[in-house]
């Protein structure tokens, strides 16, 4: 076996198993070399797709300026989206399906057309988008601590795991996508919050990359497809047992909860 396919493998054991794997790089995969990371990832999206899953979109992750230092890069990553990573809005996540999950509120955009060239515009993502949904995206690592470079989370898929749409679509011309403020809440109580200009500068931004990236790697974003466009604000550890709320400015709301997990 290539060393993609044993990275891919461990990834995909740690999965089924609930165990996380030791880090990737320097070991698997060499340190900083993404293009093999996102062949691990692509790897596996195969073989989801054998499986019978279907791709319902993509999410950008990497989209916060200190995160990017942090990780030594400067620009984002993407990760697939599956239909069995979606949660309808109120429902229970069973927790013990998740290995060290964290949750982090964003804006979905619904595509209503193609984004198939390699060059895009703000004026070009403006006119693909269908509406608007505020979301939680539920993100987990298959790596042991989150110990993670760029290389082992766009390996494990830019660290997807599942995601929450609200229901109620909003036009993109009735929100203030740089300005709109957003609260996360546990209990009643703020956990996270932030706003757009958080999400390299504007979400349009980080949509239009991915669009640009995805129709480079010749497997484009399509009409009907989610973009979960990258947090507003820090992603929080999730507590079993505990309910999250989402309030995005001019998209309205968006709820989950946790199991309590496995019983002693």
């Amino acid at each position: 076996m290539t060393d993609i396919e044993l990275a891919a493998g461990e990834l995909l054991q740690a999965r089924e198993a609930g165990k996380p794997c030791p880090p990737l790089r320097g070991r698997l995969l060499p340190s900083g070399d993404v293009d093999a990371a996102y062949r691990v990832q692509q790897h596996q999206v195969r073989q989801w797709r054998a499986a019978g899953h279907r791709r319902v979109g993509a999410k950008i992750g990497l989209t916060s300026r200190a995160v990017q230092e942090n990780l030594g890069v400067h620009q984002p990553d993407f990760g697939v989206l599956l239909d069995s990573m979606a949660v309808p809005d109120g429902d229970e996540i069973d927790v013990t399906r998740l290995l060290q999950p964290r949750v982090e509120a964003e804006i979905a955009f619904v595509l209503g057309a193609d984004l198939p060239e390699e060059r895009v515009t703000t004026v070009d993502v403006i006119r693909a988008v269908d509406h608007l949904l505020p979301a939680i995206e539920v993100v987990d690592s298959r790596v042991v601590d989150w110990d993670i470079s760029i290389v082992d989370t766009v390996a494990d898929n830019a660290s997807s795991a599942l995601f929450v749409l609200g229901t109620a679509p909003r036009r993109l011309a009735d929100v203030d996508l740089r300005l709109c403020g957003m609260v996360l809440e546990h209990a009643g109580e703020p956990v996270s919050v932030g706003a757009g200009a958080a999400c390299l500068g504007n979400p349009l931004h980080a949509v239009a990359w991915l669009a640009q990236t995805m129709a480079r790697s010749g497997d484009p974003l399509r009409a009907g497809e989610v973009v979960l466009s990258g947090a507003l604000g820090p992603m929080v550890p999730v507590t079993p047992g505990a309910a999250y709320e989402a309030r995005i400015s001019g998209l309205g709301s968006v709820r989950t909860c946790f199991s309590e997990g496995a019983s002693a």
